[in-house]
């Protein structure tokens, strides 16, 4: 099967859910993010900039406690739950009670930015993942690597699930030479999204989507500039978002890869090449939603502005 680009012609003809102007918050999808130990706490508040910019109604973040506090002050639009930690700072599997009752109401379920120590995130995520059936899941770094284990694959049973790695995560799960994922990115992604019945998102500077039943795209126009510490903590927001409104799992990973990489193409044009921050990447996500049709904007008398 040759890959389909993804680009505006793309997008129009898979769009994203139409939100007209008689919903609220609530009808735009709830996310949970799981995310943020104590040596990479910002990462949770990157993910959170990438879901609400993509339009999610609902931000909720679980992290560690001890950032819990200046959290919530940088980022006053999400309820923050703060988490008991391991004794390494991360999330404590201590809390998967809390969490599966959240992860039962929400819409999209992201696990892993920041998340170092594979083995609490293992058992974090198999509480959620057995007790939580609605949401989707998008797992990130260590939350995609812990799904291989010394017995095989934790594939997500019947869950709607998407992962996110880059060429090093893929290696590590795959427990291949990084240099052989490089050769042959379509190759691992497709492998991956068969073993674990999941949309991959393989990222890299040409980045590779790929579903279970051998679909496959690629973004081929990200610029340099996002190679960047947190970038991919924040496409992995924006995918969640989307997939809280109601996108199909192949869906909101196209329009997900396609806006996090065509904000970066923008911000280079007006910066140059190189030196772009994560935290910058969010603010043009509504308006290129906007302008290949993925969001129709209704003023409150129903007229398009």
């Amino acid at each position: 099967m040759s890959e389909v680009k993804i680009d505006a012609a793309y997008l129009s003809a898979n769009p994203l859910p139409d939100h007209d102007g008689s919903g609220d918050k609530h009808s735009r999808g709830r996310v949970l993010i799981i995310a943020g130990s104590v040596e990479v706490p910002g990462a949770a508040l990157l993910a959170g900039l990438g879901a609400l910019r993509s339009g999610a109604g609902v931000l909720q973040i679980a992290t560690c406690e001890s950032n819990a506090c200046h959290l919530g002050m940088a980022m006053p639009e999400a309820r923050i739950i703060g988490c008991r930690e391991t004794c390494t700072g991360e999330i404590d599997p201590s809390n998967s009670v809390r969490l599966v009752d959240l992860a039962k109401e929400a819409d999209a379920v992201l696990m892993g930015p920041g998340l170092i120590d594979e083995a609490p995130i293992a058992e974090l995520r198999a509480e959620l993942i057995g007790g939580a059936t609605r949401p989707a899941f998008v797992l990130d770094a260590s939350a995609f690597t812990s799904l291989r284990t010394s017995h095989g694959v934790a594939a997500p049973p019947g869950r709607t699930t998407i992962v996110t790695p880059h060429s090093g995560e893929m290696a590590t799960f795959l427990r291949m030479d990084k240099k052989e994922i490089d050769t042959d990115p379509i190759a691992a992604a497709l492998s991956a999204a068969r073993m674990l019945d999941a949309v991959v998102a393989m990222k890299g500077g040409r980045t590779h989507v790929v579903s279970p039943e051998g679909e496959e795209l690629c973004f081929e126009q990200g610029p340099i500039a996002l190679g960047t510490s947190g970038s991919g903590d924040v496409l992995a927001g924006i995918i969640a978002g989307l997939a809280a409104r109601g996108a199909p799992p192949l869906v909101a990973t196209a329009w997900g890869v396609y806006l996090h990489g065509e904000a970066g193409r923008r911000w280079v044009k007006r910066n140059g090449q190189l030196g772009l921050l994560a935290r910058e990447i969010p603010a043009d996500i509504p308006r290129l939603m906007q302008s290949v049709g993925g969001l129709s904007v209704q003023s409150p008398g129903g007229g398009d502005l």
